[in-house]
């Protein structure tokens, strides 16, 4: 097992040292929200953080892996959730003053499957007001911060996500995305993000354009949280129709890249020139998986 922190395990490692018995959801959970008290001074990432409520749910795992019979996937892995992704008998504020904060009556879909799986909902994160700035600015909410830099934004709107999983909140965070709200924070705080094609995660309500999905440290867990939140749902009528993926083949380390295409955007067309520092990073990294599929090539577009 790694001597690496518990709050910095992978949920791969969470789940294989509960099973080994060499540490319990409830060891786990505490020194997460430890981290959480050293940092969210600093980067104010969450919202509606209750600890007792999220040991709580950690005992009660600990109590089911005790007797050698996890609940699910997730079973006892701390998991974070963005504020607009509802949980049942939370206020939904959306980042804003400008919202009622009425309970909600259910989880919503993504909440729904990680609870199922057994995952130990730590806290809601914070986004800006209706997930419409590309920042954590929000008039809900203190300012959210990037942990690599705290004078720096960790993107938006999943803003309280990336800058958590950043800071080491625990492995697994559940974001939403339209036009990059998973994958700005992802780039800006140096994580995984993915936003799933449209409706392969169920959400509720349903909303053009707008897929949840994981915010992760390592592939390997966002492939294990993909697996979780792309069951089925009837609330979403645009979901796509179930289909048996097995995320942990897709997202396999040694699987080979021979005949996959990649799409490589280097000026978007509008806004801000890219700046010299960022494009050589994104040629890096294409050249990267070049050299690690030799019959593929990079397919640029300008």
């Amino acid at each position: 097992m790694s001597h690496t922190a518990l709050h910095d395990l992978g949920a791969h490692e969470l789940l294989a040292g509960y099973r080994a018995r060499t540490f319990s959801p409830l060891d786990v959970a505490q020194a997460v929200l430890a981290q959480i008290e050293r940092w969210e001074p600093h980067i104010a990432a969450t919202w509606l953080l209750r600890p007792e409520l999220a040991l709580a749910q950690a005992r009660t795992s600990e109590a089911r892996w005790a007797r050698g019979e996890p609940c699910g996937a997730l079973d006892g892995v701390p998991i974070t959730v963005k504020e607009n992704i509802a949980t049942a008998g939370d206020p939904v504020p959306l980042g804003t003053r400008a919202v009622a904060l009425a309970p909600a009556a259910a989880d919503a879909p993504p909440a729904a499957r990680v609870r199922e799986a057994g995952a130990v909902i730590v806290a809601k994160t914070t986004m800006p007001d209706y997930g419409m700035l590309s920042s954590g600015l929000s008039t809900f909410h203190a300012i959210s911060r990037n942990p690599w830099d705290v004078s720096r934004t960790p993107g938006g709107s999943s803003a309280g996500a990336g800058a958590a999983a950043a800071a080491g909140y625990g492995p697994l965070h559940l974001g939403t995305d339209i036009g990059g709200s998973i994958r700005l924070p992802a780039a800006w705080c140096g994580i995984v993000g993915l936003k799933p094609s449209l409706g392969r995660v169920p959400i509720d309500p349903p909303y053009m354009g707008r897929a949840a999905g994981p915010m992760t440290r390592s592939v390997a867990d966002a492939a294990l949280l993909m697996q979780v939140l792309s069951r089925p749902d009837a609330r979403d009528s645009m979901a796509l129709p179930p289909q048996a993926i097995d995320w942990s083949l897709a997202w396999r380390a040694d699987k080979p890249l021979k005949g996959v295409r990649i799409g490589l955007l280097l000026e978007a067309g509008c806004g801000l020139a890219v700046e010299p520092a960022i494009r050589v990073a994104v040629e890096h990294a294409a050249h990267l998986l070049k050299r690690r599929a030799p019959s593929s090539r990079p397919c640029p577009r300008s």
